[in-house]
């Protein structure tokens, strides 16, 4: 057929045609929009649930530390019903079973479950001279426990088991998720304590014993800050049971290889060691506390009076320690310690630290009475010319070289008015604390024994230094009779002293208002050991009888330098002008000096294992 003699399309036809084609055009579009939009639409897949873990509960004799440890197991940030809690008790002459009993039964409903071994009986093991001291029949019960706990870990196919003594108190809730993703086979949080003591050796003598090593005592301060490996760990640390060489691993029977001591921790050690399992220890973070351990010999009420100033320690830095809501937590009661009145002068503008040291006195048991401090910053000139005050004629800071501070001013009217009240009162003995100040272990039970051994000599005193700076040590002289007492020589600060009513009376009589001086240079004054002839002039009768415990039983919370160091007398104004700033650099007493590093490492080496 011819081109013309084909049969032309008519112009509806083609029309619709094309109308049929951009009808299945947009069909297809349609269809697969649909189908990406159903594909958005579907749910992503959930996140996986956090890893199993069983943690080990051995309790003896705890019923001092148990509801703060209770508190802490309670509010770590971990799915409960991902833990299963494995708690035995055993020889207990405290109430460790009753506190163990009402905490399980209050949080069953919460964790996945709870494996409850209490022995009623018997109260002591064959052959022990005290609850703190250990027989082979004490370590070989514990490891059995250790190992029991172990066994019930794999039988339930838990991914980890996390052993914690009753002693130890995670505060950072963040602490488990934290030790798990350093994805270690054995990793322990570093512990902090009041010495050099924490739950790891940096190194293991051939014998199985400790071994002091360089790395120690940066690890333990955190100046090199990591995971670390070590050859032991104890009190808490975290295993991964998924791992296969922990299938191995064991608490008892210690290896048939094994030669070193019948201890429960250098046990293990020797454990990881054959089956080449590395342990870690971890301070990257704060993440709680360890109760430094009492002696063989010492009670359970030496035990608790540690815990007690572990206690109060968090209260300075933190994180401080909470008890459980789940137990009964009897109430203390505070008492003055024999004496008429125990002072605490705190600004009110100062309300972390009143908080503070009222919990901090509350916990040791001590009734105190606080006193609002004047504040030298509030003072004007006029002010401070009305209450009769006056610069000691050529006083000058000894190392800034600047005059005195309205902080300075302050700090002085504040001792003296309790001075006034002491005399007013007729009150023969009384303490007197600052705000911000650091108890020793076992304070009150020290302070006590000192002035009964004082009162016993008939010890003629005004004035007797609790926590200062010391200037010359090495010039102080022993105190017969009476342990622990020295003749005070040139000092700083006014952290916390006794005095007497004598002694507030010859404070009085001196009229230091009229030639003020700062009250810690004042003092050594009235005492005769004051360097400067110049000053001492002023105070013709300088017979204050003054001496000071040795060791010290108070320390400053914070040094010039720490993070949260302030202070009110150093960084002030001039007493009389308001437009001169002063601030600590030049002057050397707020700084920590030899002497307190010495104390420090006194505490080490009594205390270090």
């Amino acid at each position: 057929m011819t081109r013309s003699s084909r049969i032309p399309r008519s112009e509806p036809a083609r029309q619709q045609t094309r109308r049929l084609m951009l009808g299945l055009f947009l069909w297809g579009l349609l269809v697969g929009a649909l189908g990406y939009f159903a594909e958005e639409r579907q749910s992503p897949e959930s996140p996986p649930q956090s890893p199993t873990v069983v943690v080990a509960l051995i309790a003896r004799n705890a019923a001092h530390s148990l509801p703060y440890y209770l508190g802490a197991l309670e509010r770590m940030d971990y799915p409960k019903d991902r833990i299963a809690i494995w708690c035995a008790t055993d020889h207990n002459i405290d109430n460790t079973t009753a506190i163990l009993r009402e905490w399980l039964t209050a949080m069953q409903k919460y964790y996945h479950s709870i494996e409850w071994r209490p022995l009623e009986e018997p109260k002591s093991y064959p052959g022990e001279l005290g609850p703190k001291h250990w027989t082979n029949g004490r370590y070989e019960y514990l490891m059995k426990l250790k190992q029991a706990a172990l066994n019930f870990a794999r039988k339930q196919w838990a991914d980890y088991i996390l052993y914690m003594d009753t002693d130890n108190i995670l505060c950072n809730r963040q602490t488990l998720r934290l030790l798990i993703a350093e994805n270690k086979t054995l990793v322990a949080p570093m512990l902090d304590s009041q010495s050099a003591y924490s739950n790891f050796w940096c190194g293991i003598t051939p014998q199985g014993y400790y071994r002091r090593t360089a790395e120690y005592f940066p690890t333990k301060h955190r100046h090199r800050l990591g995971c670390y490996p070590v050859p032991m760990l104890h009190s808490t640390f975290l295993i991964d049971l998924r791992r296969v060489a922990t299938k191995k691993l064991t608490f008892y029977p210690p290896h048939r290889d094994y030669s070193w001591p019948f201890d429960d921790i250098i046990v293990f050690a020797f454990s990881c060691k054959v089956t080449e399992i590395q342990p870690y220890i971890c301070n990257k973070k704060r993440y709680g506390y360890i109760n430094v351990p009492v002696k063989p010999q010492q009670s359970l009420e030496d035990d608790h009076l540690n815990f007690v100033h572990l206690m109060v320690d968090a209260l300075i830095e933190g994180p401080v320690m909470y008890p459980s809501r789940y137990v009964y937590l009897p109430p203390r009661h505070p008492d003055k310690m024999l004496f008429d009145e125990i002072y605490l002068i705190n600004l009110v503008r100062r309300q972390d630290r009143r908080e503070r040291m009222l919990q901090t006195l509350y916990e040791l048991k001590i009734d105190a009475k606080v006193v609002d401090a004047v504040d030298g910053s509030a003072l004007n000139s006029s002010d401070i010319k009305a209450l009769g005050v006056n610069l000691l004629p050529g006083y000058y800071d000894p190392f800034s070289g600047r005059t005195l501070t309205k902080g300075e001013v302050g700090c002085f009217l504040s001792h003296y008015f309790i001075w006034k009240e002491i005399v007013d009162l007729q009150l023969e003995r009384s303490v007197v604390f600052e705000d911000d100040v650091r108890f020793e272990g076992l304070f009150k039970r020290r302070l006590m024994r000192l002035m009964e051994e004082v009162e016993l000599v008939e010890l003629d005193w005004d004035l007797i230094y609790l926590g200062r700076k010391l200037v010359n040590p090495s010039q102080e002289k022993e105190v017969d009779d009476v342990r622990n007492l020295v003749i005070a020589d040139y000092s700083y600060w006014t952290l916390a002293y006794v005095i007497s009513l004598q002694g507030a009376q010859k404070l009085i009589n001196s009229q230091p208002l009229e030639k003020m001086m700062p009250v810690d240079e004042f003092l050594p004054i009235m005492y005769d050991r004051h360097p400067n002839e110049e000053y001492k002039k002023h105070f013709p009768n300088r017979n204050l009888m003054v001496y000071s415990v040795s060791p010290l039983l108070v320390y400053p919370t914070h040094y010039t330098g720490d993070p949260n160091w302030v202070s009110d007398t150093e960084t002030s104004t001039i007493w009389d002008d308001d437009s001169k700033k002063t601030d600590w650099s030049g002057s050397q007493k707020t700084l920590k000096d030899s002497t307190d590093t010495r104390h420090a490492m006194r505490s080490a080496s009594r205390d270090e294992l």
